[in-house]
């Protein structure tokens, strides 16, 4: 199906953006890599009359590092990611999360900011966020504010962003020495969404879970995070019976919604089994 008419508009600063975001008000919708709203306008279930790209504007671009913190910008591609030499060093969960979303195609085309800020259950990068311990910085005509990752998704489609407010950039502490980090996803085909899928970083001190940090995508209505899970594991050695007590609680965590993907008892189960994929796996990279 073809979009319905819209007027288009290709600012090549944040300023200017927010400028047209401004003047057009709810009219408008950002563009990023357009994965999430062109299929929607062509679905008439959004029939925005302005289009802001967001592709011109090159300080929303590149990975950098800032102390002991990685710096992502925005409208990164998933590509980027992937080639990143900072993140291969520094956050490896990252690129090799995103070998896992959609297809080379897509992978060139979309957005870590994109995918974060539509607020998506079925987008990778929400629990990859959680899990990372990321902080979003929001710029709107006031200026700019950080958001931690656990406190911006509301909702499936609901987030902490303002009608008025740009996602501009994603900011990530460094992986310390020996953190263990894993994000499976169990898939129908090539560039479906996750039937379920679990992302862990993990810590290990004297054999025992010194840290770990837990999180889900697309079994819920929003990415979650499992602090229940995370707190039957640290303090104690990671044995078989602990990860199934930790997957229990990830499991009563769990309220997905039944789609062709699966029914709620399969999704649920699905999550159980995608965590202790990823904590066996954590758990080999920390050593």
């Amino acid at each position: 199906m073809i979009p319905p008419t819209f007027d288009y508009h290709a600012p090549t600063s944040v300023a200017d953006a927010l400028k047209l975001m401004g003047q057009l008000g709810s009219d408008a919708k950002l563009l990023a890599g357009g994965h999430s709203l062109l299929p929607m306008m062509k679905l008439r279930f959004a029939q925005p009359a302005h289009l802001i790209d967001l592709n011109r504007i090159d300080s929303l671009r590149g990975i950098r590092e800032d102390g002991g913190t990685i710096v992502i910008g925005a409208m990164t591609v998933e590509n980027d990611l992937i080639e990143s030499k900072i993140l291969q060093a520094k956050m490896p969960l990252l690129p090799e999360a995103a070998r896992l979303i959609a297809d080379p195609q897509v992978r060139n085309r979309g957005t870590i900011g994109g995918d974060v800020a539509h607020g998506d259950p079925g987008n990778d990068h929400p629990a990859l966020m959680l899990a990372v311990d990321a902080t979003f910085v929001l710029q709107g005509p006031k200026g700019q504010r950080q958001v931690k990752a656990e406190g911006f998704f509301h909702g499936t489609y609901m987030t902490e962003l303002a009608e008025d407010e740009i996602l501009v950039e994603i900011r990530i502490p460094a992986f310390a020495a020996k953190t263990g980090y894993a994000y499976e996803k169990l898939k129908r085909k090539t560039g479906d969404w996750a039937t379920a899928g679990a992302a862990v970083v993990l810590r290990m001190s004297a054999e025992k879970v010194s840290s770990v940090r837990i999180a889900l995508t697309n079994v819920a209505p929003t990415a979650v995070r499992v602090p229940a899970a995370e707190a039957t594991l640290v303090g104690k050695p990671l044995t078989e019976s602990a990860i199934a007590q930790a997957a229990g609680e990830v499991m009563a965590a769990c309220d997905p919604a039944e789609d062709l993907r699966g029914d709620r008892e399969y999704k649920t189960a699905m999550a159980g089994e995608m965590f202790r994929r990823a904590i066996r796996k954590a758990a080999a990279r920390c050593k």
